[in-house]
C-alpha cells in the first residue's frame, strides 16, 4: 500500500466554552473561552501530519481565509488543496464542555457545505493509499456528491477507503439506513459506541462488531477511557485498554485516535501495533484543550 493519505473533510474555527459550573439560563457563569482550529478532517489532517505522514487534505474554506489555511497546514506538515468559496465564510463551532469532558457542539458549517466535484478532481488520487472522509462530508448533498465520486473513483482505483461518521447527531438526523447506504463497501469504519448503536441498532461493541462488519471490510469501535476493538464479520480480533489519564477535553480525540491508527498502518505496522497508537493519540488528545495537537 502507498504511504500517502488523502484526507477530505470540513475546517472549522472552534470556540471553546469551558463553564466552571451549570450554565445558569438568562444569566451569567464564569467560563474559560478558546478558540482553537478544528473541524473532523482538518483534526485527522494535523494529527496525522505530526505523526510523520505524508498527507493531502483537501476541503473548502471562505475565500478570505484561504492563504491564511493553506500556510497554517503546510507549516504543520499538510498539503493543502483547499477551494476558496465566495458566498460562505469558513465554518465555525461552538463546543460546551461539561466538567467531566463530555461536550456538546452548535455548528455553523459555512463553506464546507459547498464543497463540490471541482474541488475533489481524480488528480487528487494520485500516488494515495488511502482516502478517508469525515462523515461530515455527507451530511449534506452538495459535499455527499462530491465525495461519493472521489470514492467510486478510488475504489476503481483499488485504493483504500475509510470512513468517520463523525456525529451522532446528524447520523440520526440523515438516518442511519441511508449513511450506510452511502458508505457500505469502505475498507475501513471508525466510529464509537454511540455511532455504532445509531448505525446499528444494538447495544455492545461485539455485537455492533459483527452488524457493520458484514457492511464494512473492517470495523473499529472507540470505546474512550476503556480503549478500542477492531474487528469485524466475525467479531473481534483485537482489543486494547485506553490509559487513565485526566480528561480537560475530549474534543478531536477520535480524530487523533483515527489519524494514530491510519498512521501507523501506513508505516507497516500491524493492526495490534496500529490500534495501540490510536489509543495513545486519542489519550493524549484528551489532555489539553482543542482538536488538534497542543
Amino acid at each position: 500500500m502507498r504511504s500517502r493519505v488523502l484526507v477530505v473533510g470540513d475546517v472549522m474555527t472552534d470556540v471553546i466554552v469551558v463553564p466552571e459550573g451549570p450554565i445558569v439560563k438568562g444569566s451569567d457563569r464564569r467560563a474559560t473561552v478558546r478558540s482553537r482550529p478544528g473541524g473532523s478532517g482538518a483534526n485527522q489532517a494535523v494529527w496525522l501530519g505530526a505523526m510523520g505522514a505524508n498527507v493531502v487534505f483537501a476541503a473548502r474554506v471562505g475565500a478570505a481565509d484561504k492563504a491564511m489555511y493553506e500556510n497554517y497546514f503546510r507549516g504543520l506538515g499538510v498539503v493543502p488543496v483547499l477551494a476558496g468559496d465566495k458566498e460562505q465564510p469558513s465554518g465555525v463551532l461552538v463546543t460546551i464542555v461539561d466538567p467531566d469532558g463530555e461536550r456538546s457542539f452548535l455548528t455553523d458549517r459555512g463553506a464546507n457545505l459547498n464543497l463540490s466535484p471541482d474541488d475533489l478532481p481524480a488528480s487528487l488520487l494520485d500516488e494515495i493509499g488511502m482516502v478517508v472522509v469525515s462523515g461530515y462530508s455527507f451530511f449534506a448533498p452538495g459535499p455527499r456528491a462530491a465525495v461519493q465520486g472521489l470514492l467510486a473513483e478510488a475504489r476503481a482505483r483499488g485504493i483504500a477507503v475509510a470512513v468517520d461518521p463523525a456525529s451522532v447527531g446528524f447520523l440520526v438526523e440523515v438516518g442511519p439506513a441511508q449513511f450506510l447506504g452511502w458508505t457500505e463497501g469502505a475498507d475501513w469504519i471508525f466510529a464509537n459506541e454511540s455511532e455504532a448503536e445509531a448505525l446499528t441498532g444494538v447495544a455492545g461493541y461485539e455485537a455492533q462488531m459483527r452488524a457493520l462488519g458484514g457492511r464494512f471490510a473492517n470495523v473499529v469501535i472507540k470505546r474512550g477511557r476503556l480503549g478500542a476493538a477492531l474487528g469485524g464479520s466475525d467479531g473481534v480480533r483485537v482489543l486494547q485498554p485506553a490509559p487513565v489519564v485526566t480528561v480537560v477535553d475530549s474534543t478531536g480525540a477520535g480524530d487523533a485516535f483515527a489519524a494514530g491508527f491510519i498512521a501507523a498502518l501506513l508505516a507497516g505496522e500491524d493492526e495490534t501495533a496500529a490500534l495501540a497508537t490510536g489509543i495513545a493519540a486519542g489519550a493524549k488528545a484528551v489532555q489539553s484543550i482543542g482538536g488538534q495537537p497542543a
